[in-house]
């Protein structure tokens, strides 16, 4: 194994600023640079990344001033598998996944099974200060990883977005304590909606009815786990509602108890979740966004209904979500593609402007 002096790397040395007065926008700046290999301490590796997704999270930090725990400069990505080269001698040579959160394991929260919220954690591109995953190697604990085994002609590159787009769904279920045969909604199958709809088949739900603006991704879904769907756009949530209760009346399906998953984090998104939420029904809420919305709670009271808030995942489920992925249970080929690293900057523009139908996964080429 060859262990480098130093990690190459793209930091994102400026986020996009936007001056709240003028509406004037100052582009954000990545830069390619050095940073050093920092001595590992006893239980660390060092991980080779061969391959890193960009998420929507990315692209919040440097578009959007969604804040990180550690300022610029640093390197973002948190999606990234890889070869361990240094560190852990029982690691050495092998293929793994990197959680995206990775919890101290000795706080309250960790001792409880909500470490996946750990106050402590670190996270790649976030909290680990200049180290991401958005570079040549990545230093890391070793106890937090999921060895990669037996993964066939998938390449090692594309099963990186395990770490968060295919991980965070398996937890969101958890949250929603999804049992066979529960019927189930997908709202947005983007780039973790559409492993939301195939983590929720794989582990059993009944009828699952993906919601969507894109009319080509969501009959795409329909090989995919997704038994009905409802396009979305130019739609309001009353025009939504009534195309759920269509379905739900034509096909027999009950009026109570759905889980909806919200993934997509946009206030549209959201409120057609909140007007689907009905009798002991629960809604998890997976994406991010920064818009509110109005929602009278006491329809919570009136329904017997949950609203659900989940965060990434529990590096104690990586190795069940892998074996999905490995077994083709959740088939993750059809939406990924890879770029050279040095593209960040114009992968980084494109992925803003438009979600892509297959996530981008960019492979160091230093």
């Amino acid at each position: 194994m060859t262990v480098p002096d130093k990690i190459q790397t793209w930091q994102m040395v400026q986020p996009t600023l936007r001056d709240r007065e003028s509406g004037e926008v100052t582009p954000g700046k990545l830069e390619k640079t050095e940073i050093p290999v920092p001595e590992l301490q006893a239980g660390e590796v060092l991980v080779e990344v061969a391959g890193c997704g960009i998420c929507h999270t990315d692209l919040g930090y440097f578009y959007d001033g969604v804040p990180t725990i550690a300022k610029p400069p640093l390197t973002l990505g948190h999606e990234i598998s890889g070869t361990v080269v240094a560190g852990d001698e029982g690691w050495i040579g092998k293929e793994v996944l990197i959680p995206a959160v990775m919890p101290c394991r000795k706080c309250h929260l960790c001792k409880t099974r909500r470490g996946n919220r750990c106050l402590d954690q670190k996270m790649p591109g976030n909290s680990m200060g200049i180290y991401g995953g958005f570079a040549s190697h990545i230093p890391v604990p070793s106890i937090d990883l999921c060895e990669i085994k037996n993964r066939g002609n998938i390449p090692l590159e594309h099963l990186s977005v395990v770490a968060d787009a295919a991980t965070t769904p398996y937890q969101a279920a958890k949250r929603a304590q999804l049992e066979p045969g529960d019927n189930v909604i997908v709202i947005g199958v983007g780039g973790v909606g559409q492993y939301m709809v195939q983590v929720a088949k794989a582990l059993g739900a009944g009828t699952v009815i993906a919601i969507d603006i894109v009319e080509d991704r969501l009959e795409k879904m329909l090989s995919y786990g997704a038994d009905f769907f409802i396009n979305s756009r130019d739609k309001s949530p009353k025009d939504v509602s009534g195309e759920f209760k269509s379905i739900r009346k034509q096909n027999a399906l009950p009026p109570y108890g759905w889980k909806i998953f919200e993934v997509t984090g946009s206030k549209p998104g959201q409120e057609t979740a909140l007007s689907l939420l009905s009798f002991t029904g629960k809604l998890i809420v997976v994406g991010f966004g920064l818009a509110k919305v109005n929602y009278s709670i006491s329809r919570l009271m009136a329904f017997d209904a949950e609203m659900i808030g989940t965060w990434a995942c529990l590096p104690e489920y990586y190795p069940a979500v892998m074996d999905m992925v490995l077994s083709k249970r959740v088939d993750i080929e059809p939406f990924v593609q890879t770029r050279p690293m040095s593209t960040i900057v114009e992968a980084f523009e494109e992925a803003h402007s438009a979600s892509p139908e297959q996530r981008i996964v960019l492979i160091p080429d230093f």
